[in-house]
């Protein structure tokens, strides 16, 4: 299978190894609007760089792992060449060209998958089994934690989409993941309170969430753009009969202030040492989709359920109340 793979930025070299690993994988040709940078990476990986044009005209598959601007585009001329297509999150910038390309998926046919990793990490599958099982028993609630160890760049904020999109989104992914149910209502307060950067592009850097599933579970979300420590994310759930969590350890980037008895070591950096092994998964499972060998397990239409839950989140932060989910069409 010759697979072509557009965008060799951070998350895009990772994919690159991984992909050119897959014995399935005959040939990979990597294209970036950086030329340089793309040979770069493949020189490391063993591939070989082409225009986007080129790369696609000639693929069996495509993964696109560029800026969320180029995501549409790209996705659509995938799909005209009815090939199978991996697109990291999100589908777009906005609600209503999400919902514009996830008709088109269904309606093309073509296989697809969404670059949520955090269904192929190994705590948040189990989360996800314990849930499905009834071992946890009734989910009275969820706490989820999100921060990254440093803001991104002033320059990447006005093309990220704000916090909701760009981060939370993987939080609002999942929770619908791990629960199988979606998200009555959602009520935000969030601000500016460490980087003033983010308030030059009404964006913010910290925030709080409250969100009551259908089923009636209750779920917590604080996030934010710096933790001094590390990238800290973590999922709790707390059960009538067992209380889990995801992404607890001594590589949690906290001090514990009652912490005899165990050792924290150095935080994790990055949301690229801390889900290595997911996004490897992720890409091992999107070959075998590819190939069909296994349908997707991350659709254009959890991608879709994902963002209308960031469009909540932030119609609830500017109007200052909570937002049902049915207002969002």
């Amino acid at each position: 299978m010759r697979v072509a793979q557009v965008g060799t930025g951070r998350i895009g070299e990772l994919h690159a190894a991984v992909l050119a690993a897959q014995p399935a994988v005959d040939e990979l040709v990597l294209a970036d609007l950086d030329r340089h940078r793309a040979e770069r990476v493949a020189s490391m990986v063993g591939a070989t760089v082409a225009s986007v044009e080129e790369a696609i005209d000639a693929a069996d598959a495509l993964v696109i792992t560029t800026g969320t601007n180029a995501h549409p585009a790209l996705i659509r001329t995938g799909l005209a060449r009815a090939i199978p297509i991996f697109c990291e999150k999100p589908l777009a910038l906005d609600l209503a060209e999400s919902a514009r390309l996830a008709e088109e998926i269904d309606v093309a046919g073509s296989p697809f998958q969404l670059g949520f990793q955090r269904r192929f990490d190994a705590a948040y599958q189990e989360a996800q089994r314990l849930v499905a099982s009834g071992e946890i028993g009734r989910l009275y609630q969820i706490r989820l934690t999100a921060n990254d160890h440093a803001p991104p760049p002033e320059a990447y904020i006005p093309t990220s989409g704000g916090l909701f999109r760009d981060s939370s989104i993987h939080d609002f992914d999942s929770i619908r993941f791990v629960t199988g149910d979606e998200v009555d209502a959602i009520y935000v307060e969030g601000g500016v309170i460490g980087f003033e950067m983010f308030g030059r592009y009404d964006d913010i850097d910290t925030v709080v969430a409250t969100m009551r599933m259908r089923g009636g579970t209750l779920v917590s979300l604080a996030g934010g753009r710096h933790n001094p420590r590390g990238y800290d994310i973590r999922m709790e759930l707390v059960g009538s009969t067992d209380v889990v969590a995801a992404g607890l350890g001594p590589a949690t980037p906290i001090r514990p202030l009652d912490g005899e008895g165990f050792t924290m070591r150095a935080g994790w950096e990055s949301f690229l040492d801390r889900f290595a092994a997911a996004y490897r998964a992720e890409l091992t499972a999107f070959v075998d989709v590819a190939t069909g060998v296994a349908p997707s397990a991350c659709t254009a239409r959890d991608g879709l359920e994902a963002m209308r839950i960031a469009e909540a989140a932030t119609r609830s932060l500017v109007e200052r109340r909570p937002v049902l989910l049915e207002e969002i069409e």
